[in-house]
């Protein structure tokens, strides 16, 4: 079983994936491939810089190019369950639903809610004024972005199940509860 996750910046993607590690899941992360090449290409990890490492990927190496590296590491691995976090582009969605194991899960919450988890959590490359977070956020949702760029917007309506995560841990923990009882039968 292979589950992806896409969703708004800080809607609580960690949340979900942490849920899925403590029931044995192994996790792979997009985001994480294009760290891994920013960091042997000697480029500072910040949001703007992976965004735009990831379009050139994309642009240079064809735009299912992250899906496809995250595939291979799958193959190679034993385990009977894998997370994919970090899905930003439609085009690895469309490659990944041709595996049947494949579930995608889009996680949402307000803009207000997801901006104050931004202040309170207080990453270095996050905005910290709501114009700042207004300008992240559309550029994450694909808004102005070319087809090999940013396009989460596009990956959440490609969802097979959204969760709204609006209310309290425990609350979204008891959504995944359920949602994990109709995954595993």
């Amino acid at each position: 079983m292979i589950i992806g996750l896409t969703g708004s910046l800080a809607a609580g993607k960690e949340v979900v994936s942490n849920f899925f590690k403590e029931k044995g899941f192994v996790c792979f992360s997009l985001s994480q491939e294009v760290r891994n090449v920013a960091k042997e290409k000697g480029i500072e990890i910040n949001r703007k810089n992976l965004q735009d490492l990831g379009n050139k990927l994309r642009e240079t190496e064809g735009v299912e190019i992250l899906a496809k590296k995250v595939l291979s590491k799958i193959e190679t691995n034993k385990n009977l369950g894998f997370i994919i976090d970090s899905i930003r582009n439609p085009a690895e969605v469309n490659l990944l639903k041709k595996r049947e194991d494949f579930t995608l899960i889009a996680i949402d919450a307000s803009k207000e809610i997801r901006f104050k988890r931004f202040v309170k959590r207080n990453r270095e490359s996050d905005p910290k004024t709501w114009e700042g977070f207004l300008k992240v956020d559309s550029r994450d949702k694909g808004e102005g972005e070319s087809e090999t760029g940013q396009g989460v917007g596009k990956c959440m309506e490609k969802a097979d199940f959204t969760l709204e995560n609006n209310g309290t841990l425990k609350e979204i923990q008891g959504k995944l509860e359920k949602l994990y009882l109709i995954l595993v039968n």
